[in-house]
């Protein structure tokens, strides 16, 4: 293994992590906007009234979406664990 390997091995890594992650990450962002614009338009300034939609929310994109990110996961093992000999 050289180090272009290793660089192309973390590179995937990351960009796998940041797929797995971006839908969550998406859905807190996009309701987290949304109540703030809400909080900001009432004035209401509790931050318990952010947090709980945001978690609500989140909980519900990841159930969703659990089959794709666990089939995105066993994908990315699959290819690095069987491109071991080929890198030896």
């Amino acid at each position: 293994m050289n180090a272009q390997d290793a660089i192309d091995i973390a590179r995937e890594a990351i960009w796998v992590g940041l797929l797995i992650g971006s839908p969550v990450l998406v859905a807190g962002m996009v309701v987290g906007l949304a109540i703030g614009l809400l909080q900001a338009l009432t004035q209401v300034q509790e931050q318990t009234v952010a947090f709980v939609p945001k978690i609500v929310a989140m909980v519900l994109v990841l159930s969703l979406t659990l089959p794709w990110l666990i089939t995105q996961m066993l994908q990315y093992s699959r290819d690095l664990i069987g491109g071991i000999p080929d890198r030896l």
